[in-house]
């Protein structure tokens, strides 16, 4: 039975990822912004066999009410064996480069607040001497591109805090995943001219996640294609990348 901590609870691939989970019972401690939302998802949990799915409603933007929540799940669950940290918000990029108060207040929820979040839960992974903390970043992270560099650039700089996390916690038996998704079919991408063929759902998106967590992977693109999609991107020479506009 896994002890299992979601932060972003209501979002789509958490929400894929915790049904299956359900199944094996485990025991959730399960956090959002959306309180009402929250208890919903606890209870479709609980209709698919977890012992446990207990709620705390938090904004991650509330950096000093982090440590509450962390000591309520603590007393709730005791050891844990996954962390799975997924909120996040697509920004709207010409808002960011208009208003640089939209743009700090949209870094700080896809990267700052994160950082913040994933320190204690660092340590207690490091004391405990075990469990995996799955970070869900973006394939956006692996270069700035003109449509979206807001996001990008909090992605990567939570990419590479979870690198040098990993390095730090796999010498304490603990073990860090940073999951890099494409396009997904969620609530935040409804609307968006996303090409069908790359958009994945948040089922086959969370069977990647459960698997790589199971072999301990460090890094996964999801679905598998994004990891050559991202290495032809990455590729292009800065001269001829600075004219695309992707």
């Amino acid at each position: 039975m896994k002890n299992i901590l979601i932060v972003g609870a209501t979002s789509a691939i958490a929400i894929a990822c915790a049904r299956q989970w359900a199944k094996e019972g485990a025991r959730f401690f399960l956090v959002a912004r959306n309180g009402e939302r929250l208890k919903q998802v606890a209870g479709d949990l609980t209709a698919r066999g977890a012992q446990l799915a207990a709620c705390h409603q938090l904004d991650i933007n509330r950096v000093d009410l982090h440590s509450a929540m962390l000591e309520r799940c603590a007393s709730e669950l005791g050891a844990l064996d996954v962390v799975l940290v997924a909120p996040g918000t697509l920004p709207d990029q010409t808002a960011c480069q208009s208003d640089p108060a939209i743009a700090v207040n949209e870094f700080t929820t896809n990267a700052t607040s994160l950082i913040a979040l994933l320190t204690p839960i660092a340590n207690s992974l490091e004391a405990q001497k075990r469990g995996t903390l799955a970070v869900i970043s973006s394939v956006a992270a692996d270069r700035g591109r003109p449509s979206n560099y807001l996001y990008g650039s909090a992605k990567a700089a939570l990419s590479a805090f979870c690198e040098g996390l990993n390095a730090r916690l796999f010498k304490a038996g603990a073990h860090v995943l940073t999951i890099k998704p494409g396009f997904v079919a969620t609530p935040m991408t409804a609307g968006l001219p996303l090409p069908g063929p790359l958009v994945a759902t948040p089922e086959k998106v969370a069977r990647d996640i459960l698997r790589a967590i199971d072999k301990r992977k460090d890094v996964i693109y999801t679905p598998w294609f994004w990891s050559l999609i991202m290495l032809i991107i990455r590729s292009v020479p800065k001269p001829v990348f600075k004219r695309t506009s992707l």
